[in-house]
């Protein structure tokens, strides 16, 4: 039976390429595609959401715009990685469907609600819906399956300042909320997904198969691979969100570890920037004194509170990147040439 999922999304190229992924697999039931702000103004996003369906002949789905900016700070947008429609070269002709009535945030409410247990929540941008979502009805927490979360740098460089990923960046409130909600979550950070390269030779490939899909592929990724090779000298493009989505039917590709993980949204230097915590009982106590000669005992917060953490993910630290791109580009293939695609979920 297919897995229900609600993608929530700010397309963008990365997340136009998820939504793809999620219309091509058989083991997904895509419930809808919720917008909010992010890679480009929320009405962009919704109609790219739109045109996106469409040209891969589902102007059926329904889309949800949701919320436009972050709880606090003010927008942030990334004109320079998308471009300026956030679409890169890509000009897709308008859908003829128009967004749907209901807000996001009701959306993922009701979906969660009307399916306790069934449901998972796949975030790729960043988390002002699912926080909104979150205190507007506290009770999606029991009742979620799972909330796969595409954000945060753990162990690398952020991706929009040295310290901070953009998702996690933009909102960073947003994030701190849900990132303490007691959710299940998997969150896929761009440590991994940095490393996951669409190549020009994979897009070759898909050009190979003359189709409106592929051809959109084409022009949107010939854009990210350019910022790709000027900002980071990657060979290819990142394909951060496509893999969020994979991970809610092929959680085989990735090694996880449980973690906690803090958000600082206090500082304006260092917002978003993502802190682990360590879990478990094996570090060691302290001295009465440490090596500076402090008297930990009149440290204003505890020891074990500083070293040890409840876990409140599970975050990915490995990632077969080869199995996807392979696994996403057969996918395309399907899609552009209208052949369903096998199930492999595992």
């Amino acid at each position: 039976m297919p897995l229900r999922v609600v993608l929530d999304t700010d397309p963008g190229i990365d997340d136009s390429l998820a939504i793809l992924l999620a219309l091509a697999s058989p083991e997904i039931d895509l419930a809808g595609v919720c917008v909010t702000g992010g890679n480009c103004p929320l009405e962009d996003g919704v109609r790219n959401a739109l045109n996106v369906l469409a040209v891969a002949g589902r102007p059926d789905m329904p889309v949800h715009a949701g919320i436009g900016h972050p709880l606090i700070r003010p927008p942030f947008t990334a004109p320079e990685t998308h471009g300026d429609t956030g679409l890169g070269y890509a000009r897709l002709p308008a859908s003829p469907a128009a967004p749907a009535s209901e807000h996001a945030v009701d959306t993922i409410i009701r979906e969660i609600m009307a399916r306790p247990g069934e449901v998972t929540l796949v975030a790729v941008a960043p988390l002002t819906n699912v926080a909104v979502a979150l205190r507007k009805e506290p009770r999606i927490v029991q009742n979620v399956r799972e909330v796969i979360i595409m954000g945060a740098a753990l162990r690398a460089d952020g991706n929009t300042t040295s310290l901070a990923e953009f998702n996690f960046y933009v909102d960073p409130h947003a994030a701190h909320i849900v990132l303490e909600s007691g959710m299940p979550i998997t969150l896929l950070p761009w440590d991994i997904t940095k490393d996951v390269l669409l190549t020009q030779a994979d897009v070759d490939r898909l050009l190979a198969l003359p189709s409106p899909v592929t051809r959109f592929i084409a022009d949107a990724t010939r854009f990210y691979i350019e910022f790709h090779e000027a900002c980071f000298g990657f060979s290819g493009c990142s394909i951060n969100d496509p893999v969020a989505l994979a991970l809610a039917f092929m959680p085989g590709l990735a090694r996880t570890q449980a973690m906690h993980v803090a958000v600082e949204y206090s500082s304006e230097l260092t917002a978003g920037k993502s802190v682990i915590s360590y879990v478990g009982d094996h570090q060691r106590e302290p001295d009465a004194h440490d090596q500076l000669g402090f008297d930990v005992a009149r440290w204003p917060m505890q020891w074990g509170r500083q070293v040890r953490s409840k876990p409140n993910v599970r975050a990915v630290v490995e990632f077969d990147s080869a199995g996807f791109i392979e696994l996403f580009v057969e996918r395309m293939e399907h899609l552009a040439a209208g052949r369903p695609a096998s199930d492999r979920r595992h």
